[in-house]
């Protein structure tokens, strides 16, 4: 009887620090990603890089160290995604409409902006899922849900027009590659379905990540670029292809099976707050109050959809029987 009160005691104390762990993991994987955006800004503003030579890259040689990863842990069944010829095109489409699609625009609307606008723009999506959940549920949004879009159409105005709607503070085509990169985050959180349940992360992202990295070679030709090589291309390429790929994933995603889903999708939100810091302290973006303003504005409506699914989730949870 006394072990067993001794052993509740110590899974009682292993909690606690399970979950401040899996914070820490959670937080630094994010910040992680706001890294890689800030890294891919460095190459755009001082080593003449492009978005496509710089998407093409990552998603070739992160797509190749996550199935590395996989092939570590699972060994030859993480090649089981292409045993059913429905989930290999699945795949397929994933990599290209999904994948592909979401890292070019996000890249583009840094190129167009900062890392920190772009990230922060990005952010969008889940307002946009949003409306696609809507419809097809056929309803309409309400509660915190009318109140996560309100505060998403203001952040976005205050960002581009800093309160005046006479005068655009954003350029056409940095508006215009972030709205577009929130809206492939939609597709590329959308689209994979089942797959993300029945295979490994490894398979669907590291073969997805890869074969859209030979699809943007062949389309863009990455070895007829011409920038700088010199130890801060290097430094900042493998930012974002290690830290911002495997190294991000891994954390964030070992982090959210400690402290669950929920927590895990507002730790997520340091990306944008990480992308905007390290943007300002390292490359010497400056902002205005108006652009901080609607930086918080857009997150704070992540942050209040979070919470309203948490709360619909629970009005709809059935009791134990």
């Amino acid at each position: 009887m006394a072990g067993a009160v001794t052993e509740k005691k110590r899974e009682a104390g292993a909690e606690p620090c399970r979950m401040r762990l899996g914070t820490v993991m959670a937080l630094i994987g994010g910040t992680c990603w706001g890294f890689s955006g800030c890294c891919g800004q460095f190459l755009f503003q001082q080593k003449g890089a492009q978005a496509p030579w710089l998407v093409s890259l990552r998603l070739f040689f992160a797509g190749l160290l996550l199935i590395a990863a996989g092939f570590c842990i699972h060994g030859k069944r993480n090649l089981e995604i292409f045993q059913k010829k429905r989930d290999a095109l699945h795949l397929l489409a994933f990599s290209l409409c999904g994948i592909t699609f979401c890292q070019f625009t996000y890249f583009m609307a840094i190129q167009a902006s900062n890392a920190g606008t772009a990230t922060v723009l990005q952010y969008l999506s889940p307002v946009m899922i949003l409306f696609v959940v809507c419809i097809r549920e056929r309803r309409r949004p309400k509660g915190l849900e009318l109140a996560a879009i309100g505060l998403s159409v203001l952040g976005t105005f205050v960002l581009g027009t800093h309160g005046d709607i006479h005068t655009f503070h954003i350029t056409g085509q940095a508006l215009f590659w972030g709205l577009l990169a929130a809206v492939s985050s939609v597709i590329y959180t959308m689209l994979p379905g089942g797959l993300i349940i029945r295979y490994d992360i490894y398979q669907v992202l590291g073969f997805g990540m890869f074969f859209g990295g030979v699809a943007m070679s062949l389309a863009v030709r990455p070895w007829s670029y011409e920038l700088v090589w010199d130890g801060g291309t290097w430094g900042a390429l493998t930012g974002v292809i290690v830290v911002g790929t495997a190294l991000a994933f891994a954390l964030y995603l070992q982090g959210v099976s400690m402290i669950g889903p929920l927590r895990g999708s507002i730790l997520a939100s340091v990306e944008p707050i990480s992308a905007v810091i390290l943007s300002v302290l390292w490359l010497g973006t400056a902002f205005e109050t108006a652009d901080f303003l609607g930086f918080v504005l857009i997150l704070s409506a992540v942050m209040v959809l979070t919470l309203a699914q948490q709360k619909r989730g629970k009005t709809t949870e059935r009791p134990a029987d």
